[in-house]
């Protein structure tokens, strides 16, 4: 490209600037300055602040392997327009086949945080690795986390990860919510993308969190579910609330649910995020699905209710309680169509809100397991310091 030096090197990160990703690792070919400019963290962050939001998910679900019949988890970046008009071929375009002891724990910025696991005899050791998907980008192993099951509760369920980004030291982080069985704490322990340890950052009174292990990134805070335990006259009583935890500052608060939402059932609500906002999705009643966001974070009042459909119109049992679970995967902009996975028919249904009307738009029997969705870009971000 004889002429590219003609043009000034800020016109030319300009332009580049507004170029879809997969071009963008194409162009690296140009020349070591087009490389060079592509990868600088400056450029990096130019090109994700630009890059369009709400536009794709990330889905993640368990599969066979056909060569062995062993299980996998596979990871699968998705259009979100493609996956409202055919989610099952959508999924399978793209999808990325780990380890099946691989799980998702969170996703920030288009970098994806992985997390393996080992259990030894007296301990169970964790590690992470952080992946770009879009520049096909892995980092090596984080420094293991050594839990002893003397001092920690080490089941899968207890231990809560999540991946953020702190805006101030321009920083990736991973935290880990463990509880102390000595000291019957909860503890917050911080890993950052390329150091070689982890830090623990507060104590707090212990309390009970729900199943669902992956946090989730909103506004700065890593969210998840949990039961906060409250007395009046002399009788225990639990509270749902939202544990947040605040990457920059290193503090956490409490986030009250929705008002007229019923307390825990089953199966557990679920915490994720619908267009870049705090979304809880939960039965009501055993008769009705409902799905909330939250339009400002932190602002309980502005909890609203985005969906309230009967399992009798979404054809599914009720009786003694809903088959299994459903979560929402995404919707679309206008927020009049939502993608739900139905655990319990084993579908994606499709929820028409204007028109009251609900299509199966394909089935997962068979195919995947458990699919859930992240809030997605497509990005630059690299998987480690540069």
């Amino acid at each position: 490209m004889p002429n590219a030096s003609l043009l000034p090197e800020e016109l030319i990160a300009e332009i580049l600037s507004w170029v879809p990703v997969k071009a963008l690792m194409q162009f690296r070919c140009v020349s070591k300055t087009w490389n060079s400019l592509i990868l600088h963290p400056t450029f990096v962050k130019l090109h994700l602040h630009r890059s369009s939001k709400n536009t794709h998910i990330l889905v993640m679900y368990k599969d066979i392997n056909a060569e062995d019949d062993k299980l996998v988890t596979c990871v699968a970046p998705c259009s979100i327009r493609y996956l409202l008009e055919n989610p099952s071929s959508t999924v399978d375009h793209g999808c990325h086949r780990f380890n099946a002891n691989y799980l998702v724990s969170g996703v920030c910025n288009g970098l994806v945080c992985l997390r393996d696991s080992f259990a030894g005899h007296e301990f169970q050791e964790y590690w992470f690795r952080f992946w770009n998907p879009a520049t096909r980008v892995m980092s090596i192993d984080s420094p293991p986390l050594r839990l002893h099951s003397s001092n920690y509760k080490t089941k899968w369920y207890h231990v809560k990860c999540a991946l953020g980004y702190d805006d101030l030291s321009e920083t990736y982080k991973v935290a880990v919510v463990l509880s102390d069985i000595k000291s019957q704490k909860m503890e917050v322990r911080v890993h950052c993308l390329g150091d070689t340890c982890w830090r623990k950052i507060l104590t707090c009174l212990d309390f009970h969190f729900l199943q669902q292990c992956d946090g989730q990134f909103v506004n700065g805070t890593v969210n998840w579910l949990a039961l906060r335990k409250l007395s009046s006259d002399y009788i225990w009583r639990y509270e749902l609330v939202i544990f947040s935890y605040d990457m920059k500052n290193e503090t956490y608060r409490y986030l009250l649910k929705p008002d007229g939402m019923s307390e825990v059932s089953f199966p557990e609500p679920r915490l994720g995020i619908l267009k870049g906002y705090l979304c809880l999705s939960c039965d009501h009643g055993r008769t009705h699905f409902v799905v909330w966001l939250m339009r400002e974070f932190g602002v309980e009042k502005s909890w609203t209710q985005l969906l309230n459909v009967s399992y009798e119109h979404l054809q599914l049992d009720q009786f003694p309680f809903p088959s299994t679970s459903m979560i929402p995967l995404c919707m679309s902009e206008d927020e009049d169509v939502m993608l739900l996975a139905s655990y319990g028919r084993k579908e994606f249904v499709l929820v028409n809100k204007r028109d009251n009307r609900m299509d199966d738009i394909g089935g997962f029997d068979g195919k995947y397991y458990w699919p859930y969705s992240y809030d997605y870009v497509p990005s630059l971000v690299l998987p480690y310091r540069n």
